[in-house]
């Protein structure tokens, strides 16, 4: 049994929906961000960044979205959702879940939260820097894509794809959301209509981007 520590439609959404197509039992703890649940002290035990998602294992919290959701491919390999050590993809997928993480995630950060990185005086500067760093990203999954599709290593759905697919989620209020690319289009068609979408939304409660 995993227990997840989740808010709805944050980073805690990819591990969310992994563990929902995994069919694996888990119990979903809600944290009210807002309302500041990710830095009360019981919480701040489990993970001490305060943020989500955080994943109990064997009795063990752990944190970071990518490395959830790599654990989680390696646990259950009978899902087919990353390539096994020694195998020719297995390089590229782990290129792909740093990346997303490492890259376009942060630059999410930014995105959303400029003042904290650089003060208000640099809030403007940093967030045109975030909006291209994310468009730059999305050029190089959308050439991916369309010369690797239908997924972005290949003919299946794993667990870079349910982290990509989260971070397009957040672009949908950009100027330029990633469904503007039109390999990235008919990607996130493909992943919006498995079943486990709308589980997914329907346990997280969101509406928008459905």
């Amino acid at each position: 049994m995993y227990t997840l520590y989740l808010a709805p439609g944050a980073a805690s959404l990819c591990v969310h929906w992994m563990l929902i197509e995994l069919g694996e039992p888990h119990e979903l703890k809600k944290l009210d961000l807002e309302a500041g649940d990710q830095r009360k002290p019981e919480y701040l035990k489990l993970n001490p960044s305060g943020f989500v998602p955080t994943l109990i294992v064997d009795g063990v919290p752990l944190f970071e979205a990518a490395a959830l959701l790599m654990l989680l491919a390696e646990r259950h390999p009978q899902a087919g959702f990353a390539p096994p050590p020694g195998h020719s993809r297995r390089g590229h997928y782990m290129t792909w879940m740093f990346h997303l993480s490492n890259t376009v995630q942060a630059a999410f950060r930014d995105w959303f939260y400029p003042d904290r990185q650089g003060g208000a005086a640099a809030t403007e500067s940093l967030k045109e820097s975030a909006r291209a760093r994310i468009e730059a990203a999305f050029d190089r999954i959308d050439v991916q894509i369309a010369a690797q599709g239908p997924y972005i290593l290949g003919d299946r759905a794993g667990a870079v794809d349910f982290l990509a697919t989260m971070l397009m989620r957040w672009s949908r209020n950009m100027p330029k959301p990633a469904t503007n690319w039109p390999a990235i289009a008919g990607y996130v068609a493909r992943m919006k209509a498995r079943p486990s979408f709308k589980v997914l939304y329907e346990r997280e409660g969101l509406t928008e981007w459905a």
